[in-house]
């Protein structure tokens, strides 16, 4: 039985300009995940969509809680759903 499933991360705080995304971008290749990272446009939250085992995630929401040097992580939301298959590398968006 498959252990893949998908999160949907919305990280807030101080995480844009501050090379957050290729900071995921890098934990995602590490990890053997896939999806996309992005700002969102309230210009302070960064979101993540990300496929994979279970176990590699749940260490994907480690990295986003702490994040790159000049970032401030204030919280990091979370749900996750069904596994769909839908992507087969990990993007940078926006």
């Amino acid at each position: 039985m498959s252990n893949r499933v998908v999160l949907h991360a919305v990280v807030h705080g101080r995480v844009q300009g501050v090379f957050f995304r290729a900071f995921v971008a890098r934990k995602a290749a590490e990890l053997g995940v896939t999806g996309y990272v992005g700002n969102l446009p309230t210009g302070m939250d960064v979101e993540v969509l990300a496929e994979g085992d279970k176990d590699k995630l749940e260490g994907m929401i480690e990295y986003l809680k702490v994040g790159p040097p000049a970032a401030t992580v204030e919280k990091v939301t979370t749900t996750w759903s069904k596994y769909a298959g839908k992507y087969t590398y990990f993007d940078v968006k926006n």
